[in-house]
């Protein structure tokens, strides 16, 4: 289904894409990222939270992570402000690669199994698909936030995944 090299690729990409929103975030004002702007999780300082919680609650999942103590309601107002929020996200993304080198093709294979909040119940998927749908899901976000960011008058890059430098 997917390889270790697919999982490195979005490693790299993620955190490429998140230096990205980061800058052009880093040029507003904490109103202006408090905003409601209309999207599902309201402002891009939300949006931004929301994304780190999933991938730490994801991360506990695959490798081992403490989960986040608070559910997809709380995941919103974690990180009070874009300077504490993006010190945990370039930790988390740090982590993230670390966790990507050293995957195996067998860590991609058999059922992950977890109990989820917003299910109520214990859910069991494969593996591999745990892991597209984290990547899948930063992807969706940060292209909300992308919005956002540009409708706020922030400058915004690239986010094709074809342009990404070889050295990120």
């Amino acid at each position: 289904m997917i390889t270790v090299e697919y999982v490195r690729l979005m490693a790299r990409y993620n955190l490429w894409q998140n230096n990205a929103l980061i800058a052009a975030a880093e040029t507003l004002d904490q109103a202006a990222l408090d905003a409601d702007r209309g999207a599902f999780f309201g402002s891009i300082l939300a949006t931004f939270n929301h994304l780190l919680w999933a991938d730490q609650i994801w991360m506990s999942r695959l490798d081992g992570w403490a989960a986040p103590q608070v559910g997809i309601s709380g995941s919103v107002s974690l990180w009070p402000t874009l300077a504490a929020w993006k010190a945990d996200r370039m930790r988390a993304d740090g982590r993230i690669r670390l966790w990507a080198q050293r995957l195996r093709p067998i860590d991609l294979r058999g059922p992950l199994i977890w109990y989820s909040g917003s299910q109520g119940r214990d859910i069991s998927r494969p593996v591999a698909t745990c892991v597209m749908h984290m990547f899948n899901h930063q992807t969706h976000h940060r292209g909300q936030v992308h919005a956002m960011l540009t409708a706020a008058g922030a400058t915004t890059t690239d986010t094709d995944l074809v342009f990404m430098p070889e050295d990120t």
